[in-house]
């Protein structure tokens, strides 16, 4: 996207101009272009300039970067500000080992997290909740009649990147808030895994929230931005190659208190019988479920352990992969 472009801005036509060499262009760049701008019917434009990533969201297919998979690092988009993890409540079951992996991820990014809970008229978000308590993360419930007013205005005049399981209703929400973007839907199968549908990443403009300025007491603000939502393929895995074993902790910042009383250079496994987690956690200041989490993530960067989610093993699990 052109660094100035507004809500009103034409949608246009463009190509890499050959001087970029081999530097790719992302979803969410921001980009200069020359030629033919007009947007019109067979109207082409060059990228002359690929402006400096103020953030860069990336996967990988493994989390060992010693392995072929580990090493091919995706980049999800660049300049996102907030990343909206969508899960569903049930059909298929929450499953917080993903969600914690784009927490890690967005954390590693310098991006702000929000969740987003589909399906809320199927099951509740307590169990869910309870288990990110300690995070104060930003959620919202979205049932099949909410409104999305909630979702809107945490939206506006952002740069959103929605990524989730396929089947969590992502496409469905995305075609609700952009009414023109004609996402394709799948449905959920008997075993409660989803139907890929989304095959590439987009980056949506966002409608223009309705109503002029805001009113509060005397004072009148601007109606906000209407913002950008980057809709993307549904994945079955977040590799997390990319993030140092030091950086993977950063995503368990409620963990993060109790590494004062480890001994220098813990690895905070398991067998490290020092490691003030463990103590964080027996004193009751810690969840031990999520400490399980970090250690799963920590054993499949270095190859050991189960690569696989283990929702994947036990899709039965309310909270598998917790």
């Amino acid at each position: 996207m052109p660094p100035d472009a507004g809500p009103d801005a034409p949608l246009v036509t463009a190509m890499r101009a050959r001087e970029l060499g081999r530097k790719s262009v992302v979803v969410g760049d921001r980009v200069n272009l020359v030629g033919d701008t007009s947007g019109a019917a067979g109207a082409l434009a060059r990228i002359v300039r690929i402006a400096e990533r103020t953030s860069v969201l990336r996967r990988t297919a493994d989390d060992d970067e010693t392995t072929a998979e580990g090493r091919l690092e995706r980049v999800v988009v660049a300049n996102a500000d907030q990343l909206v993890i969508v899960s569903a409540l049930a059909d298929p079951p929450p499953r917080t080992g993903f969600i914690d992996r784009c927490l890690v991820a967005a954390y590693d990014a310098g991006i702000e997290p929000l969740l987003c809970l589909t399906k809320a008229d199927l099951a509740g978000p307590e169990t869910v909740l309870g288990y990110y308590a300690e995070l104060e993360l930003p959620y919202v419930l979205i049932r099949p009649d909410s409104d999305l007013d909630a979702l809107r205005d945490l939206l506006a005049g952002r740069v959103s990147v929605m990524v989730g399981h396929s089947g969590v209703g992502k496409s469905t929400l995305v075609n609700r808030l952009v009414p023109d973007a004609a996402r394709a839907v799948g449905t959920v199968s008997a075993i409660g895994r989803g139907r890929h549908t989304s095959t590439s990443a987009v980056a949506l403009r966002l409608p223009r929230l309705p109503g002029g300025p805001r009113h509060d007491g005397d004072a009148a603000t601007p109606a906000p931005a209407a913002g950008w939502i980057v809709d993307t393929p549904g994945v079955r895995s977040f590799g997390l190659a990319h993030v140092s074993a030091d950086s993977l902790l950063h995503g368990f910042p409620d963990l993060v208190e109790g590494t004062v009383d480890c001994p220098a250079n813990c690895p905070h496994t398991p067998d490290e019988t020092a490691c003030g987690l463990d103590a964080r956690v027996a004193a009751g200041k810690a969840d031990p479920r999520r400490l399980a989490s970090y250690r799963r993530l920590l054993a499949s960067r270095s190859g050991e352990g189960d690569a696989r989610e283990p929702d994947q093993r036990n899709p039965g699990d309310p909270l598998a992969g917790s």
